[in-house]
């Protein structure tokens, strides 16, 4: 249930709703925007008289919300969530663009690259250290020394960081890392989405191979509900039976996304095309499209990439991408 208050209340008629409203247990989540405040209540709110609650004073408008996911809800938070890390911010009118490599394969290789993307205007370094693979027998990343190689990409740059979290007995190894990612095998891992909710870290969570937007926005609730509300959602690309691409890109995602949530939307084009020469043009379909930004593979020699080289641009073309990005959102970009 929302309840949209009427302009100029009086901050101890504000003060009594809330204190009530408490004290049956309901979970709040107020918004206040220019032109109105918002009041979400979450929990079983059955009991509760939609006519009772219209007839009072403060109260200009009472509406039930059907939908499962309540924190993640634009209903229940007009406007967007802007989330801040370093210098770069998500959402809100802000564009920012996350790259790096694949996985993190040595010092050298990683630093070059980190200041190559952030001559060219990329806001966050993005590097595997944990990698899921399909094949038991391929690189699996360096792992903690992954990790401690990103801390020196970033002391060197000054670059946030981004990596990948495969299991919630690796959250120590978290504790430095700018952005915590929840890759697409474990966009429904529970258990691990449950403990991220009690971090104070931004969690990039992508969209599953197969999960529908419902899903995706059910993920993140459960990541709000522990009280952790700087969640970042990205499209992938889902798995249909074309087989030209790696996936197939969602684009119509993103304006979707952006109605039914007040979430940042990013958009991945190297995993779900999975090719480099693709990943430009549908970088400028989304930024055109109202996403709030991009993760982009980037590497100083793909050929010879230990993870996902075919998918991987170079630094000369990622100048190049970032530049025509720029060209779309001169006022957004970050």
């Amino acid at each position: 249930m929302i309840l949209v208050l009427n302009e100029n209340y009086e901050q101890k008629q504000f003060d009594n709703l809330i204190s009530w409203l408490k004290s049956k247990d309901f979970e709040l989540h107020v918004s206040k925007g220019l032109e109105s405040t918002v009041v979400g209540l979450i929990g079983d709110t059955s009991s509760l008289d939609t006519d009772m609650m219209e007839s009072l004073d403060i109260v200009k408008l009472v509406k039930r919300v059907s939908e499962p996911y309540k924190s993640a809800n634009r209903k229940f938070h007009p406007l967007d969530t802007v989330v801040e890390v370093g210098d770069a911010k998500i959402g809100g009118g802000n564009f920012s663009i996350i790259a790096g490599p694949c996985s993190v394969e040595s010092e050298q290789q990683l630093c070059s690259i980190a200041e190559s993307v952030k001559k060219s205007g990329a806001g966050l370094l993005r590097g595997g250290a944990f990698k899921p693979r399909t094949s038991p027998y391929a690189f699996q990343g360096l792992r903690q020394k992954g990790i401690d190689l990103l801390m020196a990409a970033k002391e060197k740059t000054g670059l946030p960081i981004v990596t990948e979290i495969m299991d919630i007995s690796h959250l120590p190894l978290f504790e430095n890392v700018d952005v915590i990612q929840v890759g697409a095998r474990n966009m429904q891992n529970f258990e691990l989405l449950k403990e991220l909710g009690h971090t104070d870290k931004p969690i990039l969570l992508k969209r599953g191979l197969s999960s529908t937007i419902d899903e995706l926005l059910m993920s993140a609730e459960y990541i709000m509900a522990g009280g952790n509300e700087k969640v970042i959602l990205c499209e992938r690309g889902i798995r249909t039976f074309e087989q030209k691409t790696r996936n197939t890109l969602d684009l119509s995602a993103i304006p979707l996304l952006k109605s039914l949530t007040h979430l940042p939307i990013i958009v991945d084009p190297s995993h779900a095309t999975g090719i480099a020469k693709l990943v430009e043009p549908m970088s400028l379909a989304a930024a055109a499209c109202g996403a709030d930004g991009l993760i982009i593979e980037v590497h100083n020699d793909p050929p010879h990439a230990l993870c996902d080289g075919q998918q991987s641009l170079t630094p000369e073309a990622f100048d190049d991408l970032a530049n025509k990005v720029r060209a779309i959102l001169p006022y957004a970009y970050k």
